[in-house]
């Protein structure tokens, strides 16, 4: 017969027996979870082509919406940079587009324009309703846009864009067009109106 020492021996070599294979079972899956994002997972390696960047919002960001015919590298691609009713917070009398240097696309003055625009959507595409007339210019470096329109784009519930037309640049990534107003003639005074993230993909 065997004694209740020998029992609980017996029982307690069965418990742990049995735990051991519990902490076993769950140290092998979380190796396996672990390794399995740089395993399973699609890596993000440089190639050649391909950029990829990131930046800290600064204080007061504001993310402006836009709308792009194409996100594909190199592909001819229109682009509506919107500047809607709420996100003006005065008249516009000088607008600067501040493009970054590593956005790689011939930017021609001649396929830029402002419209007042009908933001589309679901059951709708993007339009211009009405051209405003406007004097464009990009500076040789190719990262700054100066539009000065006829009239200014006044401070109202109408949406407004400026329409881009491109070639996309050969390299993917995130691209940070920064949007400016100015207005004044003897010392210009400028305000931040907001950031569009252009994605190339």
């Amino acid at each position: 017969m065997i004694d209740i020492s020998e029992k609980i021996q017996v029982m307690n070599k069965k418990q742990w027996s049995a735990t051991f294979k519990k902490v076993l079972f769950i140290g092998f899956s979380a190796l396996l979870l672990g390794t399995g994002s740089s395993t399973f997972s699609p890596q993000s390696k440089a190639s050649p082509g391909f950029f990829e960047y990131q930046w800290d919002a600064e204080p007061g960001y504001k993310r402006l919406k836009y709308y792009q015919s194409s996100s594909e590298t190199l592909e001819r691609s229109t682009y509506y940079l919107f500047l809607r009713g709420r996100e003006r917070q005065e008249d516009i009398k000088k607008l600067i587009i501040a493009v970054p240097d590593y956005f790689e696309a011939k930017i021609k003055p001649k396929k830029l324009s402002l419209c007042k625009v009908k933001v589309g959507g679901y059951t709708s595409r993007t339009r211009c309703l009405e051209t405003i007339p406007s004097l464009v210019n990009v500076n040789k470096k190719q990262t700054v846009i100066e539009i000065l329109p006829d009239k200014s784009i006044p401070l109202n519930k109408d949406n407004y864009a400026v329409v881009m037309k491109i070639f996309n640049p050969r390299n993917r990534g995130m691209f940070q067009f920064r949007a400016i107003s100015q207005k004044g003639s003897d010392i210009p005074i400028s305000t931040y109106l907001g950031t569009w993230n252009i994605d190339v993909q």
